[in-house]
């Protein structure tokens, strides 16, 4: 994709942007932003790659990257806003450089965002938390002939993930100024070798136009809607998962990837206490079918000799591909979007590859009051890429006051 084809489509986008917000504000009251935002990172040189195996010859120490990003904020003065700390969330388009076109290519990155306020420290001051989740597009991958030196990314598709910290400051009516750091990572999810990944810590400024914002009642609510008590209660989570994975194994004198790709299914069924509007926590029971696990090579080393690679690699029986988990699990309720946390370890297995502490990173999105998507990523002992978790969910005894729509 040239230039002048992204150009155009960062315009059209922009257009349409354009369109939805001045016939969405004339229909609620929800506080309608597009903003522009510039990034100049420094990228964490975790692979020979980045610390200058590659056709420059150069250590890779510093990205960069432009976004554009529209949002919504709940109604100042609502029940809602004052609970969720003035939330917004939104989607954004990201054009990326990390200074080595030939080898990485220039990725673009369609993601949606969620952030509020951590403290108000004046009436237009405030500290707040911004998360993004979404997939980057047009990477040049490793390829064994044409880009052997990008160890780093697999695949022309990979997950692109940001958490960070930004100062807003209030400067008008109408316009926000954004000044903080992002920290961002880029990966396949094990999908595909290699899988190294690339992690960048980003200074950050940005600008943002507020379409409908009210400043007086912005800046002082007059009306302050009654936030409902908050009824304490257990409700039960029940998620299926599939997705797929690419499996390395252990030689003599390293690993080597098992040809083709395997498939994972499982499901987690999760009491969860809710403690208030923002917090629950509890336990899960996590069971896992992993077509991957305990898959051993029978003699790689002469597997050459008459055979085919795939001939060479062994498949253990099913019960050694089958667990049961037990996870503590912790997440934070936003409008439309639930984070968790898991720390867990298998109680029944098939030994090998199954007897593992894993952890789980997982974000939940809204369908319907009670339904859910799943999109998680699961590690083993804190640093080995383990599968990704592409499920839908259903939410038994769900008691939570409704203060959004």
């Amino acid at each position: 994709m040239n230039s002048k084809m992204r150009t155009g489509r960062a315009m059209l986008l922009l257009m349409i942007i354009l369109f939805l917000s001045d016939n969405i504000c004339a229909q609620d009251a929800y506080i309608h932003r597009l903003g522009i935002e510039s990034r100049a990172g420094y990228i964490f040189p975790t692979s020979s790659f980045l610390r200058g195996e590659n056709d420059m010859r150069k250590i890779m120490r510093s990205a960069c990257s432009a976004h554009l990003k529209y949002s919504f904020r709940l109604p100042p003065g609502t029940a809602a806003d004052r609970v969720y700390g003035s939330s917004y969330q939104g989607i954004g388009l990201g054009y990326f450089d990390f200074g080595n076109r030939r080898e990485m290519g220039t990725p673009v990155a369609l993601y949606a965002f969620q952030g509020a306020r951590i403290a108000g420290i004046t009436p237009r001051l405030s500290l707040n938390y911004e998360w993004g989740f979404g997939a980057s597009f047009g990477w040049k991958p490793y390829d064994y002939l044409s880009n052997p030196n990008n160890t780093v990314m697999g695949s022309k598709v990979n997950a692109y993930l940001s958490a960070g910290i930004h100062l807003n400051w209030i400067l008008s009516p109408r316009f926000d100024l954004n000044i903080g750091a992002t920290a961002v990572h880029f990966s396949n999810g094990n999908t595909r070798y290699p899988n190294t990944g690339l992690n960048t810590i980003d200074f950050k400024i940005g600008v943002a136009y507020n379409f409908n914002r009210d400043i007086d009642k912005t800046l002082q609510p007059l009306q302050q809607i009654p936030v409902p008590a908050f009824p304490r209660h257990v409700s039960y989570d029940l998620m299926l998962f599939g997705s797929w994975r690419r499996k390395a194994v252990d030689v003599l004198g390293g690993q080597v990837p098992a040809p083709g790709k395997y498939g994972v299914a499982g499901f987690c069924f999760a009491p969860m206490y809710n403690f208030g509007y923002k917090f629950r926590a509890g336990v899960s029971l996590d069971g896992v079918y992993d077509a991957s696990a305990n898959i051993y090579t029978k003699d790689y080393a002469t597997q050459l000799d008459g055979a085919s690679e795939e001939e060479a690699f062994g498949t253990p029986p099913l019960r050694k591909q089958l667990s049961l988990g037990v996870s503590a699990r912790g997440e934070w309720v936003m409008p439309y979007f639930t984070i968790g946390i898991g720390f867990g370890a298998n109680i029944l297995h098939g030994g090998g590859d199954l007897q593992s502490f894993y952890q789980i990173l997982a974000l939940k999105i809204d369908m319907t009051r009670d339904t859910f998507l799943h999109v998680g990523y699961n590690l083993k002992d804190f640093h080995e890429p383990n599968y990704l978790m592409l499920g839908i969910g259903y939410r038994f005894n769900n008691r939570r006051p409704r203060l959004y729509r």
